[in-house]
């Protein structure tokens, strides 16, 4: 295939395959005149890569996790990946409590309602307050 038939088919511009390509992500071969020619693995790959990008991984990710044969380094990209991915879920998860809870609300001020207010109160727990050393004793201040 061509590079016009690929991306065609995969409803990219050609110029997003040739980014792939200058980062090592693809590889075709190559005839008559520098023209790209696509084949079988090719078309494999670019299915790989979209749905690397379509589970939220990096262009550098998917490249490390394809390049590498090492069973280890890519564990270490999908750990990476879950943690981050991890994190996001419970981003969206508290801000769908805080939509949920102001969607619950009838009180005229957001903030005098007390479901909000006690959500407030547990992320106020969740941070203890810092130790803030007593000032030093002046000379007028001691006794003698």
């Amino acid at each position: 295939m061509s590079i016009g038939e690929i991306a065609e088919r995969f409803g990219l511009a050609t110029h997003v395959l040739r980014h792939w390509e200058a980062m090592g992500l693809l590889a075709p071969a190559r005839i008559g005149g520098e023209r790209r020619r696509y084949g079988p693995d090719d078309l494999y790959r670019v299915a790989v890569i979209l749905r690397g990008k379509e589970a939220g991984f990096s262009l550098d990710e998917i490249r490390e996790m394809t390049a590498t044969s090492d069973a280890a380094e890519r564990r270490a990209v999908l750990l990476r990946r879950k943690e981050e991915l991890t994190r996001r879920i419970a981003e969206a998860q508290a801000s769908l409590e805080l939509i949920d809870c102001a969607l619950d609300c009838d009180h005229e001020d957001l903030a005098s309602c007390p479901h909000f207010q006690s959500m407030v109160a547990e992320r106020i727990s969740l941070y203890p307050a810092p130790h803030v050393p007593a000032p030093p004793a002046t000379g007028s201040d001691r006794t003698g």
